[in-house]
């Protein structure tokens, strides 16, 4: 079975937000919680990038984990997704995700914010496909409709990537040969300073 994964390719990111924006008007998707966020870093320096940002659907997923009313699972294609109604809005699996996806409709304290909401790779949630009670709870189900996420179709220049992650894996390594710069796609010199040679 193919491992559905998303890939965002900083050299081709222009900040546009059509990827979050897509999101929010396909899933109607609540004021407050961004399931897709665009995160630039060097912001008008030189150097600087930006990445298109949502829940990675972990092969090993910390935020299911954490998680004390075991409310993610993770479906054949490999997506994490959750059910709203095991969740109790404690927040564990905000704090446990390195990519920040876990959003909340209000801010409060322990089980007041509100069922945790997160990108759902456009899958749905628990219940039956194409069903009002999964619209409603987790957007609209692509997958089953046999379409990729609306966030990666919608990317005019094709930063975002979606589909089986060794198809994405070869494309990126493919644009990464035709740049030329080896090691350096993957910020080899900002995690290992400028003294280590490529």
């Amino acid at each position: 079975m193919a491992r559905l994964k998303f890939l965002c390719d900083a050299d081709r990111c222009i900040e546009c937000n059509a990827c979050v924006t897509a999101c929010k008007n396909e899933h109607e998707v609540p004021w407050g919680i961004n399931r897709r966020r665009v995160v630039t870093i060097n912001d008008g320096k030189p150097g600087e990038r930006s990445v298109s940002m949502a829940c990675m659907h972990c092969t090993d997923a910390p935020c299911a984990a954490v998680c004390p009313v075991s409310c993610f699972y993770t479906t054949v294609d490999a997506v994490v997704l959750h059910s709203k109604d095991l969740c109790i809005g404690c927040g564990y699996c905000f704090y446990a995700c390195p990519f920040g996806a876990p959003q909340y409709p209000k801010v409060g304290n322990f089980g007041s914010r509100g069922k945790m909401d997160k990108c759902t790779y456009c899958a749905g949630g628990p219940e039956a496909d194409f069903s009002t009670v999964e619209y409603e709870k987790y957007g609209r189900n692509r997958l089953a409709e046999g379409k990729l996420p609306l966030c990666a179709e919608m990317c005019s220049t094709k930063s975002l990537l979606a589909g089986d992650g060794d198809i994405i894996a070869s494309i990126y390594k493919e644009r990464v040969m035709k740049r030329g710069y080896g090691s350096g796609a993957w910020g080899w010199k900002t995690a290992y300073k400028e003294t280590v040679a490529i």
